[in-house]
């Protein structure tokens, strides 16, 4: 099968033919029929975390079930489903409480002393997120596989595996943002822009858009944003404060990952606000808060994981949102590349001012 190779942090992706395994015991094998870029991808590519080399980057997948090892039970050939990085036991702490989606089980992997997944020759291969999207075919464990209804296109389909689940289930799992309160979403890419969807589908009563490019915010109006601040200008969390007649935000969602918004996004929380950090950082990044601005006001600061996802509950539920017209996301592709494509989608990415990209493969 073909896919895109990252050999060199920081290079390009190269397309090259790989072979993939046969599934074993719990493993799906998914013909890869749409997968989104993603800024973790980006990050990833750029050592952020260090990854093994080389690496097939890429995890916001729809596909159908070309085959399943043994005891699989959640899929069957022929299905269209869903792939998401959740992957998860079943059985620890973390599930049975109801947190799956904070899990990270050996499980999601081959072992050392298994053949590996994706070679090349006798070169092993990564997947990145244990998935590996930017290929015709994926090999996944089957708790990262959820079957949808095949009405979805595959490209907007593809979305729910990663940056609209976790800016919908930030705003609706993570923050549990209540009917009337307010809430400010930091970032408008695909996740916020599904942050602030949420929000809306929430019954938010003022949704405050926050970006730096007037085209983002554009497209926030058309997801829910009542009131949109552009960030160019500096003095933001005066604005959020004057927007909302000196009280704060019940909520700020951040979806960027830089210290600067982070801290904003707490500056302008009202008392008994919650602060939802989405946005990936890098390890070492420190955020600097005063105790007593969230003591005297009783406001909470936590951070969201792929919005606290319930794969089983919550992928089939956003589907259904979609199909409703209450989700949205055909507006969230802002282009359709092919495998080749994947470079000039990066580097678009960078650039600012797209949602999403996404790479489809022939039917």
């Amino acid at each position: 099968m073909k896919a895109a190779v990252l050999r060199e942090l920081g290079g390009a992706l190269g397309i090259e033919d790989l072979a993939i395994a046969s599934p074993r015991a719990d493993e799906v094998l998914v013909r890869v029929t749409a997968v989104g870029l993603c800024h973790s991808d980006l990050h990833a590519m750029q050592g952020v975390p260090p990854l093994p080399l080389p690496m097939v980057p890429g995890h916001e997948v729809a596909g159908v079930v070309e085959q399943v090892g043994e005891n699989v039970r959640r899929v069957k050939p022929g299905d269209s489903v869903v792939v998401l990085l959740t992957f998860h036991c079943g059985h620890c702490d973390q599930c049975e409480s109801g947190h799956s989606n904070r899990c990270f089980p050996p499980e999601a992997r081959r072992a050392a002393t298994e053949p590996h997944r994706l070679c090349k020759g006798a070169e092993p291969i990564a997947q990145f997120a244990n998935i590996g999207g930017f290929a015709e075919q994926v090999l996944v464990h089957e708790s990262g596989c959820v079957a949808i209804t095949p009405d979805i296109a595959p490209d907007k389909a593809c979305l729910i595996g990663c940056g609209v689940t976790t800016g919908m289930g930030a705003a609706i799992r993570s923050a549990a943002v209540r009917p009337g309160q307010s809430v400010a979403v930091i970032g408008c890419g695909g996740v916020g822009l599904s942050a602030i969807n949420g929000a809306a589908i929430a019954g938010a009563g003022r949704i405050v858009a926050i970006d730096v490019l007037p085209a983002k915010l554009a497209m926030a109006r058309e997801f829910g944003a009542t009131d949109t601040i552009d960030a160019s200008a500096g003095g933001v969390v005066e604005q959020v404060l004057e927007l909302t007649r000196g009280r704060g935000v019940d909520h700020a969602i951040e979806c960027i990952g830089r210290k600067d918004t982070i801290e904003a996004g707490c500056a302008m929380l009202g008392k008994g606000g919650m602060a939802t950090i989405v946005g990936v950082t890098p390890p070492e990044m420190r955020i600097e808060l005063s105790p007593l601005h969230l003591m005297l006001g009783e406001r909470r600061v936590q951070g969201s994981f792929m919005g606290g996802v319930r794969t089983m509950v919550d992928i089939p539920r956003y589907a259904e949102l979609y199909l409703q017209g209450r989700l949205h996301l055909d507006q969230l592709v802002s282009q359709r590349l092919t495998l080749d494509q994947v470079n000039q989608g990066f580097a678009a990415m960078k650039q600012g001012g797209l949602a999403r990209s996404v790479i489809v493969f022939d039917a």
